[in-house]
This record gives C-alpha cells, structure tokens and sequence, in this order.
C-alpha cells in the first residue's frame, strides 16, 4: 500500500513531508527551526527543534520515532557531531536506528541541522 500524505506544502515546497510504501515511512528533511519556520539558534535547541519537526511529520503518517530505523543528519558544522550523538542516545532507544552524519555548505531558512528519515511499521 502507498500512500501520500498531502499537507498543503504549497508551490514553494513541491514534495510529501512523508511518504508511506509498503510498511516503510520516508520523511523528508525536518528543519532546526520553530513551529513558525525562524531558525533556532544553539546547538542544543537546534537538534530538539529539527527532532520535533521529524516528529511533526512521522505523525502525518501515524508513525512515531519509535519506528525509526534509519536517518541522515545534514549539518552546516561538522564539529556538532559530539553533541547529536549524546542528543540521539536521549531521543533514540537502543538498538538505535543506523544514521548518517553530512556536513553541508548551508541549509535552507538558516538552520543548522535538517534530519531526514525512514520508519518502519512491523
């Protein structure tokens, strides 16, 4: 079963903010910004901003982070890395979902962190 999950994103953002095919959810990037789109400032309030927006978008699809099994972490500063891994061994249950961590030149809105995953539903 697919399903796409219209959330209104508009002609700005042409893309499902999650997408569920056969069991499996992929959610696009979640931003380190506030619920009003501002970037949050501090590494700290960056990682739980860009967590609550991934939350956000699991929910459109019924999932939660407890069906996470993998995600990708862009980051505009390489040197947040010590931080996201004690930040994800307090969001994450072991086993933790594999991840990936990407350096980038800068990311949209200017966030410091976007998290993009996939879930899956047993």
């Amino acid at each position: 079963m697919t399903q796409l999950i219209d959330s209104g994103t508009g002609a700005a953002h042409p893309y499902s903010p999650a997408f569920v095919a056969g069991g499996f959810g992929f959610v696009s990037g979640a931003l380190s910004v506030d619920a009003d789109g501002r970037a949050v400032d501090g590494v700290e309030p960056a990682l739980e901003a860009a967590i609550a927006r991934l939350s956000e978008r699991l929910a459109t699809i019924d999932m939660t982070l407890g069906d996470v099994v993998k995600t990708t972490y862009f980051v505009t500063d390489v040197t947040l890395r010590d931080a996201a891994n004690r930040h994800y061994e307090r969001v994450f249950r072991t086993p933790r979902p594999a991840r990936s961590f990407v350096e980038v030149a800068a990311l949209p809105y200017g966030a410091t962190v976007e998290i993009e995953a996939i879930a899956h539903r047993a």
